[in-house]
């Protein structure tokens, strides 16, 4: 502590505000109550004592080192908190698991009952407007206490539970869907297909790369999809993209979206309301508030889906693949995992690829850039079926006809049987834990900002 009010005062930071601060130092005493207190006052000290300093585009070699300073000894003091509280912690923001609470809004709901836990909405909203690289990174507090909720067994599910739930507005559109066949979302399309559904997305001037403008719609499609009656299968396919070079020509998808990334655009709540909602839907299915799909008693709604895969499925979209029950590529498709380069990691691809492709190639994949054409051997462990880019659609009814000879009954509990073999809930959970906590640094990491400035700048140059 004496250096870290040695290096405090050195960089302009008032010595009484610093010692205030150094002297209180909480640590657990058993005392829920009296020790929130404390844990709540050092927290606010400490992001006093942040805000004080300059923008930390504008900081000094000094002042960047008191802004460490200060951030870490936040978040190990989070940490310490949140090993001896969480339990006490997520009750109290559920009623005692009485309510389902997204993990969006326990965070928000955290921010309010218990200030300097994590970011409140006045400080995400001044981060927000800044690009990636100028951000201090307070939203890495997020990752740090929903890591802690999943690693408790109990806890963890009933968030997984909550996410895997369909969204508040679902029901509305299914019953919008169900009379006319189609539901236009922007950013994802439904429409019936014979027995089937098919869900489009769209985010064409982007190559169809997700990011914060498109995660509501595509969830609420695929809760569309997946609830609808109607169908026995569901499909996602891209849509027609609209860049010179693939004008006319549809593509699955281009990852994250790395311009919105940064500029800041994409909060790290993205990537856990992603992996942990219409992702996770796709494999596992949407529950109900009795039941998840992987119930023993076979609760919840689920249905087969088919990826049709046209031109490249990179990042993001390469990891949809690893949810699907059918992989239908386009001749000539590439996919890839460039997450190492962008200095992220690849949502859940490090627990699912090796199912396809063994650990050897999963690791190449992932760790080395290894790039897998559909048609390599390599590829066709990940790939079901490839066709000529024009006769994909008549292969995609082809297929759909194929998977619904068995009957509904049986594809359920095929798919159901599998999953649990190979993902059970709990090691879905226990992955989350740790994706959680190691994918928010990753977020604000000095690897991301400067493989995004480097691209960015690679980019200036290509359109100067």
């Amino acid at each position: 502590m004496e250096s870290a009010l040695s290096s405090l005062v050195a960089s302009g930071l008032p010595e009484a505000s610093v010692s205030s601060w150094t002297a209180v130092q909480p640590h657990v005493t058993d005392d829920f109550g009296r020790d929130l207190d404390q844990y709540i006052s050092y927290w606010q000290q400490t992001y006093r004592l942040l805000s004080a300093l300059p923008a930390k585009s504008s900081r000094s070699d000094v002042e960047r080192a008191a802004a460490q300073t200060l951030l870490t000894a936040g978040r190990e003091s989070h940490e310490r908190f949140l090993n001896a509280y969480t339990r006490q912690l997520y009750d109290s923001l559920t009623a005692q698991r009485s309510r389902f609470v997204r993990a969006d809004r326990l965070v928000a709901a955290a921010a309010e009952a218990f200030p300097g836990l994590v970011p409140s909405e006045a400080q995400l909203a001044a981060e927000s407007k800044l690009k990636q690289g100028d951000k201090d990174g307070l939203e890495i507090d997020q990752g740090i206490l929903l890591s802690h909720v999943l690693a408790e067994r109990d806890l963890g599910t009933h968030l997984c539970h909550a996410m895997l739930l369909p969204r508040a507005e679902s029901a509305d559109l299914v019953a919008k869907f169900q009379a006319s066949g189609k539901l236009d979302l922007g950013a994802a399309r439904v429409e019936r297909r014979g027995n089937a559904v098919l869900l489009t997305t769209a985010n064409p001037r982007f190559l169809n790369a997700e990011d914060d403008t498109t995660i509501d719609s595509i969830e609420l499609a695929v809760d569309v999809a997946t609830l609808d009656r109607a169908s026995g299968v569901a499909i996602m396919r891209g849509d027609l993209a609209h860049k010179a070079k693939y004008s006319g020509r549809r593509i699955f998808g281009a990852g994250i979206n790395l311009t919105r990334l940064y500029h800041g655009k994409i909060p790290f709540l993205w990537y856990i309301t992603r992996e942990l909602g219409y992702v996770h839907k796709l494999l596992r299915g949407v529950a109900s508030d009795d039941t998840v799909p992987d119930d023993l008693h076979g609760g919840g709604c689920e249905k087969p889906w088919i990826a049709a895969v046209d031109t490249f499925a990179i990042g993001g979209h390469c990891q949809i693949l690893l949810c699907m029950d059918y992989i239908l590529a386009s001749a000539g498709t590439k996919l890839t995992l460039p997450a190492r380069k962008e200095g992220i990691i690849p949502g859940l691809a490090n627990l699912r690829l090796p199912r396809f492709t063994g650990a050897r190639i999963a690791r190449q994949a992932i760790q080395h850039g290894l790039e897998l054409f559909c048609e390599s051997a390599e590829g066709r462990l990940v790939c079901d079926k490839i066709v000529a880019a024009d006769e994909m659609d008549l292969a995609i009814d082809r297929i759909c006809e194929d998977v619904l000879s068995s009957g509904q009954a049986a594809l359920v509990a095929n798919r159901r049987a599998l999953r649990i073999g190979f993902e059970p809930l709990d090691t879905f959970r226990q992955y989350c834990s740790v994706y959680a906590r190691e994918q928010a640094y990753c977020c604000f990491s000095s690897e991301l900002i400067s493989n995004l400035e480097q691209n960015w700048n690679v980019r200036s140059r290509e359109t100067a």
